[in-house]
C-alpha cells in the first residue's frame, strides 16, 4: 500500500510526554482487569456498529473532503466492511474466548492440557489514507475482541477523518481504554519509543521497514498489512464480458487507491485484445454518470507519481492516458504491453491505471509473478479446475481469488495478510483475535503419582524406564 515517507525528526518534549502519559493510562486500565471480561469486549464491538450507522453522514462527509468520494462508495469501502467485521466478532467472541483442550502424549499422563486465551496489553494501530476507517476500525475489532486497551493513529493524510475519528471513537468506546492519537510521521516514532504490546500497521513497504525497524528496538512484535503488485491471470477459457467488469471495477472504486487492487493484467496472447476492448468499454460505462472524466487523487506527491507513470510509459494506450494536476484527477487508463523494465510495471500502481500484457501460456504467467515480490492478493479467471489449482499451489501470495477480486477484504472468516514484502501476520474474524492475543499453553499434573526413577541420580532401571516411555 503506497504511502508518503515518514518524518523521522525530532518530537518536541512536550509532545512526548503527553503520548507517554496516554499510554501510560491505558496501561493502569489494562492492568486493572477491565477489559477482559467478554461483556467489556462486546460493548465495544456494538459501540463500533453504532458509530458506523449513527454518525453515517459525518463519516461520509469527512471522506468526502479527504478522498473526493461519493456516499455510496465510502459506504462499500469504509463503512460495511466495519459492520460485517464487529458484528462477525460481537456474534463469537464468547466463544473465541473459551479454552481449547489439548491431547497430551502418553508420557506426560496423568495430565491435562489445554490453550487458555489473554489479551496481549497496550497496542497500537496505525492506519492508512486510502480506506481510513476500514484500516484503523478493522484492526481495532481485532484489538477490543481480544481485550487489549489501544492507540488509534488515523493517517495524517486524511486529515478530517482523522478529526472525525478522534471525536467520535471517546463517545462510541470506552474512551479510558482506547485513545486516538493524531500526528505525522514523528508522532508515530514517538509512539513506538513507548514499546507497545503489539503494534499494527498499514502501509507502504519502505514504510513498513521504517515501522518494524523503530518497534525491533523494544521487541514489539509488528503485524505488517503492506501492498504488492497484484497480478490478475485471465485464460482464454475465462468468461471474458464478466472478467473484464470485475477487473475495471477495481479501477474505479476508490480511484484504484487500494492495496488489493488488480496492478497488471496477463492475458492470454489469443484473447489479449478482446479483453482489453472489454475493459475499455466497462470503464467507459462505469464513467457515463460521471461529468469529470478523471478519478480524484489523495494528494500531489500521489498525483505526480502516476502522472510520471503515463509520461514514462511506451505502451500503447487503449484508454485514457490524460491527467489535470489542478483537480488532482487522472484519467482511468489502459496500458497494453508496456515494457516490463518501466516505472508502471516495477512499483505499484496504486491508482487507475492498467497494464495489460499477453502470455503465451499459463506457465510464462506464474513465470513472470513468481520472478517478481511475492503480491498481497494473486487473481485468476478462468473455467478449468487444473489451471486453477496450478496458480494457487505454484504462486504465493497472501491471499487469492479466482474469477473476481478484492471479494477477501469482506469476509472475516478468512485470513488476511501479506507474504514476504506484502506484509506479516493476519487478522479479520478470529484470525484477528488470534492475532492480538497470546495463546497461552497450559500443562496442569497432579501431585501423585511422582515415581522416585524420574529424578537423578539415574539407575540403570530407571534409565532404561524413561527411555521406553518417551517411545511410546
Amino acid at each position: 500500500m503506497t504511502a508518503d515517507q515518514v518524518d523521522t525528526g525530532a518530537i518536541d518534549s512536550d509532545t512526548t510526554g503527553e503520548i507517554a502519559g496516554v499510554v501510560a493510562g491505558l496501561r493502569r486500565v489494562h492492568a486493572s482487569g477491565r477489559t477482559r471480561p467478554a461483556q467489556w469486549r462486546i460493548d465495544q464491538l456494538r459501540g463500533i456498529e453504532r458509530m458506523l450507522d449513527e454518525r453515517e453522514d459525518e463519516i461520509t462527509a469527512a471522506l468526502a473532503e479527504d478522498l473526493g468520494r461519493d456516499t455510496f462508495e465510502s459506504w462499500m469501502v469504509d463503512i460495511l466492511p466495519n459492520k460485517i467485521e464487529a458484528a462477525h466478532a460481537r456474534k463469537r467472541v464468547r466463544r473465541w474466548m473459551r479454552s481449547r483442550p489439548r491431547s497430551l502424549p502418553m508420557h506426560q499422563m496423568p495430565a491435562l492440557g489445554w490453550v487458555q486465551y489473554e489479551p496481549l496489553g497496550v497496542v497500537l494501530v496505525i492506519g492508512a489514507w486510502n480506506a481510513p476507517l476500514t484500516v484503523t476500525l478493522g484492526p481495532l475489532v481485532a484489538a477490543v475482541s481480544a481485550g487489549n486497551c489501544a492507540v488509534v493513529k488515523p493517517s495524517e493524510l486524511a486529515p478530517a477523518t482523522a478529526r472525525l475519528l478522534a471525536r467520535l471513537l471517546p463517545e462510541y468506546l470506552d474512551a479510558e481504554a482506547v485513545a486516538v492519537v493524531e500526528g505525522d510521521g514523528r508522532t508515530t516514532q514517538a509512539l513506538l519509543a513507548q514499546g507497545f504490546d503489539h503494534v499494527f500497521f498499514t502501509g507502504g513497504t519502505e514504510i513498513g521497514r521504517k515501522i518494524l525497524a523503530g518497534a525491533a528496538a523494544q521487541l514489539t512484535p509488528v503485524t505488517l498489512e503492506l501492498g504488492g503488485r497484484n497480478p490478475a491471470i485471465v485464460m482464454r477459457d475465462a468468461d471474458l464480458a464478466v472478467t473484464a467488469r470485475r477487473i475495471a471495477w477495481t479501477k474505479v472504486a476508490n480511484s484504484a487507491q487500494s492495496c488489493i487492487a488488480a496492478d497488471y493484467v496477463l492475458a492470454e496472447r489469443s484473447v489479449r485484445d478482446e479483453l482489453v476492448e472489454r475493459i475499455v468499454h466497462s470503464l467507459n460505462e462505469f464513467r457515463k454518470s460521471g461529468s469529470a472524466r478523471g478519478v480524484r487523487i489523495v494528494n500531489t506527491r500521489q498525483f505526480d507519481r502516476l502522472a510520471g507513470y503515463l509520461a514514462d510509459t511506451e505502451a500503447r494506450v487503449a484508454l485514457g492516458g490524460g491527467s489535470d494536476r489542478a483537480t488532482l484527477t487522472v484519467e482511468p487508463t489502459v496500458l497494453v504491453d508496456p515494457s516490463p523494465e518501466e516505472p508502471v510495471m516495477r512499483e505499484e500502481i496504486f491508482g487507475p491505471i492498467l497494464p495489460v500484457l499477453a502470455v503465451d501460456s499459463l506457465d510464462e504467467a506464474i513465470a513472470f509473478v513468481n520472478a517478481r515480490p511475492k503480491p498481497l492478493a494473486s487473481y485468476v479467471f478462468t473455467r478449468s479446475a487444473r489451471t486453477r489449482r496450478r496458480v494457487l499451489a505454484e504462486v504465493s501470495s497472501g491471499g487469492a481469488v479466482v474469477n473476481h477480486l478484492t471479494y477477501q477484504l469482506v469476509a472475516p472468516q478468512l485470513p488476511f495478510g501479506g507474504v514476504g514484502s506484502s506484509g506479516m501476520g493476519r487478522y479479520h474474524g478470529r484470525s484477528g483475535f488470534k492475532t492480538l492475543g497470546n495463546r497461552k499453553a497450559v500443562l496442569l499434573k497432579p501431585f501423585k503419582p511422582d515415581p522416585r526413577f524420574a529424578y537423578p541420580p539415574y539407575t540403570d532401571r530407571a534409565r532404561k524406564l524413561i527411555r521406553r516411555m518417551y517411545r511410546a
